[in-house]
């Protein structure tokens, strides 16, 4: 039986060759990247307002992200504190074609809520 992903499809983009390590696959801080941006747009959503990066709890490279395939990135509340918001986020690649589906990353990032002044503010319940 397949896995499926969890959570809400937050982003989804295509891995360019522009993208590339030497040996032909994504750059593991481009995967990353996509990762912290979807995050941060599903914490934001939670918390209606700013919010700043402040930690990568854990994050696990599965398996390389080709050329060509549409990176799909799964968001899920994982916990909320006073000011910060844990996310789950998990990438997954649509290939050959884009019938194949892969999960390829998995992280949890960790953000704080933050004021018009920058300063961190109490998430609302």
């Amino acid at each position: 039986m397949n896995e499926e992903p969890h959570g809400k499809l937050t982003i989804r983009t295509l891995a360019m060759p522009a993208d590339t390590n030497p040996a032909g696959d994504i750059f593991g801080g481009w995967v990353m990247s996509q990762l912290d941006i979807a995050g941060a747009i599903a914490a934001a959503e939670r918390v209606r307002g700013r919010v700043v990066t402040i930690a990568v709890e854990a994050m696990t490279f599965i398996t390389p992200v080709k050329v060509g395939d549409v990176l799909c990135v799964y968001c899920s509340v994982k916990r909320i504190g006073t000011t910060s918001i844990a996310i789950s986020v998990e990438a997954w690649s649509r290939r050959n074609r884009f019938w194949d589906r892969v999960k390829v990353t998995e992280a949890t990032f960790v953000y704080v809520a933050i004021g018009e002044d920058g300063k961190k503010r109490p998430i609302e319940r």
